[in-house]
């Protein structure tokens, strides 16, 4: 099992999408701990309007996260990629308590060091309300994209 600390830089495409398939893969478990792991120590996050440093404050970050959007799901997708950045576009389902159902649509810009941490990352999402019947991640909970599910290259 590839784990995003062991693809490190300088990128290839493979190595740019298999990094990106196992940051996906990792959010994808809703677990904060495990997710935390892929950053570095000092990691600086801006996500949205909130401002996050280190592995501490992203666990607890994740954790409120998760407790708020529930039964989340996340589709990464590789935009681009030079020898230690890489540029993604998401898509991520997700409800709050009150059953609203809603897909948010998001850019990462992400900055690695030497041994493939992401020190820096910048997301800029928005989310948008939707129907139940509407979701297009619905694989079971807890578990990685299926490897033919689409992506979302086909389903914008």
């Amino acid at each position: 099992m590839t784990t995003p600390t062991s693809i490190r830089p300088p990128f290839t495409e493979a190595t740019a999408l298999a990094k990106v398939r196992a940051a996906e893969d990792a959010w994808n478990s809703r677990n904060p701990q495990r997710v935390s792991l892929a950053y570095s120590i000092d990691s600086q996050w801006r996500n949205r309007d909130r401002f996050v440093t280190g592995r501490e404050e992203i666990q607890a970050f994740l954790a409120d996260k998760w407790e708020r959007e529930l039964d989340y799901r996340l589709v990464k997708s590789l935009w681009s990629f030079t020898d230690n950045r890489i540029a993604v576009r998401f898509q991520y389902e997700y409800h709050n308590a009150d059953g609203q159902w809603f897909r948010a649509y998001g850019n990462e810009l992400w900055e690695f060091d030497a041994d493939g941490l992401m020190r820096r990352r910048e997301a800029s999402i928005n989310d948008y309300a939707i129907t139940a019947d509407q979701r297009r991640f619905d694989w079971p909970e807890d578990a990685p994209r299926p490897a033919d599910h689409p992506g979302i290259s086909e389903v914008f």
